[in-house]
């Protein structure tokens, strides 16, 4: 549905698409602008939501002092360079201090994030501050592992060529074993999913 502030971004599609060689009246393009529309709604969601009110809502205490896991959370971003996608897995990890956060929250805050123009190394940093700041853990480590789609479909085009980032805090960052603990977790076979 076009609306006045829509129309400046629906106009733009237009544009684009004319520019490419294609036109922009042809039967298959007709709504496409309004489908990007509601696809970069969707894809830059993460603009409209609070990190910190999604940890927040849901905090508990606990007697619980070792290391909290979550690996391989699918997740899909826009490079802010070129606007292609980026596709990967995070792994996220605390070690609690008196509290802990719900498991869904830890996704969803990384959703949060990838759901914003991004590089990958911007993106590592912010969930590892969020966590820091909300939970107040002992320690936080995040490793990300994705494809960007900028270095294979255009420029170098090397295909399924991945990139590491990583972020610690606390004691990931000052303790080699526990430092040692995580990376050994997260280079394990994931075994039996239940």
């Amino acid at each position: 549905m076009k609306t006045p502030t829509n129309q400046p971004f629906l106009d733009a599609v237009k544009t684009m698409i004319a520019h490419v060689g294609e036109d922009v009246t042809r039967e298959g393009l007709l709504k496409t602008p309004q489908r990007v529309l509601k696809a970069y709604e969707f894809m830059f969601g993460g603009y409209q939501e609070d990190p910190q009110a999604i940890l927040n809502s849901a905090m508990f205490a606990s007697s619980n002092d070792e290391m909290v896991l979550i690996k391989d959370i699918e997740f899909y971003s826009t490079c802010e360079h070129h606007l292609l996608p980026i596709i990967g897995r995070a792994h996220v990890a605390y070690i609690p201090d008196g509290r802990v956060v719900g498991l869904s929250k830890i996704p969803r805050v990384v959703d949060v994030f990838a759901r914003r123009m991004q590089i990958q190394e911007q993106l590592t940093e912010q969930i590892a501050d969020a966590l820091m700041h909300s939970i107040a853990p002992k320690g936080v480590a995040v490793v990300i592992q994705a494809r960007h789609m900028c270095m294979e479909m255009r420029g170098v085009e090397k295909i399924s060529s991945t990139t590491t980032s990583s972020a610690l805090r606390g004691l990931f960052k000052r303790d080699e074993k526990t430092r040692a603990e995580f990376f050994s977790l997260i280079n394990s076979s994931s075994g039996h999913r239940y």
